[in-house]
């Protein structure tokens, strides 16, 4: 039994048993993974996958205790090489950060800086993606830190914590009859075409639900994965907008207004997570603590090991 043995059962698993992709993945040729496959089996007297003629289609309950050890082998190794590096490397290395375009844009741009300024040798690497490629990214080890609002709680790999909790906002055209009334409601703004996130993205589930719970069904003229292509629809005038309040300036955003919307909309929590069982660098603490308020180091290192 080897390392590469039990890589090639982790990446099967991940890349949905499709061997090319396994093989591709490893810089390795397929025959080669298949002969590492067969001699784990033979080694162990076990049938690890179930198959069709070559194909693999999934793992048999040997198989699913067999790659749940590997998992946790090569994570103590990863770790381990962790370890090293922080001991003879401390401010040096690299953070990888998956984050939506919300969070990278207006809540990270501060705590980017101040990271910088106490670790410059170290290169941040931030990865935009949707919030099931974030949780993605952090099953498969690819990113060291993940931030979302959508995804990420729920997963048992994951150790969250709260980074900040915000509201949506209404925004529309300097002028809209919408900025004229008194008290703004989900009828008044459902009279009109909503410009607002994609399925999936920044809370649009909650704004899906908070509509249907008002027995409302507004018309989504345009959905759009960002707020700022939001604003730029809603100032050509094809809806009202609904995005995350934070994401709204004053200064660049002069041709809109923003509308209150935290008595309509429920709060949304964005979360950091880490992988559990992963060793942390140094630097990689500091951004968490960076980010969640009132978190020391020593609370973070607790939680670690509580969850491991």
């Amino acid at each position: 039994m080897n390392f590469q043995q039990l890589r090639i059962v982790r990446e099967t698993i991940r890349r949905q048993f499709n061997l090319t992709e396994v093989s591709s993945a490893l810089f390795t040729s397929q025959s080669g993974v298949s002969k590492h496959i067969k001699d784990l089996e033979d080694e162990l007297g076990l049938t690890l996958f179930t198959r069709k003629g070559k194909r693999l289609l999934g793992l048999t309950e040997p198989g699913k205790e067999v790659a749940r050890y590997a998992e946790r082998i090569l994570q103590e190794a990863e770790n381990l090489q962790a370890v090293a590096l922080s001991f003879s490397k401390q401010d040096e290395g690299r953070l990888v950060l998956a984050t939506t375009h919300t969070q990278a844009r207006y809540s990270l741009p501060e705590i980017v800086r101040r990271f910088r300024e106490d670790f410059p040798k170290v290169q941040l690497v931030m990865h935009q993606a949707t919030p099931s490629e974030i949780a993605t990214l952090m099953e498969s080890d690819e990113a060291d830190i993940g931030i979302a609002t959508e995804s990420l709680r729920n997963n048992q790999n994951f150790l969250t914590f709260p980074f900040y909790r915000w509201y949506h906002g209404v925004i529309v055209p300097k002028g809209h009859p919408l900025t004229r009334v008194k008290q703004l409601t989900l009828q008044a703004i459902a009279k009109y075409p909503i410009v607002t996130y994609h399925e999936g993205f920044t809370g649009r589930s909650m704004i899906d639900e908070t509509f249907a719970k008002a027995g409302l069904k507004p018309e989504i003229a345009m959905a759009a994965l960002d707020a700022d292509v939001i604003k730029a629809y809603v100032a050509l005038g094809m809806g009202v907008g609904i995005i995350a309040s934070m994401a709204f300036d004053e200064d660049q955003d002069q041709h809109l207004r923003l509308l209150d919307g935290s008595e309509l909309f429920k709060e949304n929590t964005t979360v950091i997570a880490l992988r559990k069982g992963r060793f942390l660098r140094g630097f990689v603490k500091r951004f968490v603590t960076l980010c969640v308020r009132n978190l020391s180091e020593k609370d973070l290192q607790k939680a670690l090991a509580k969850a491991e």
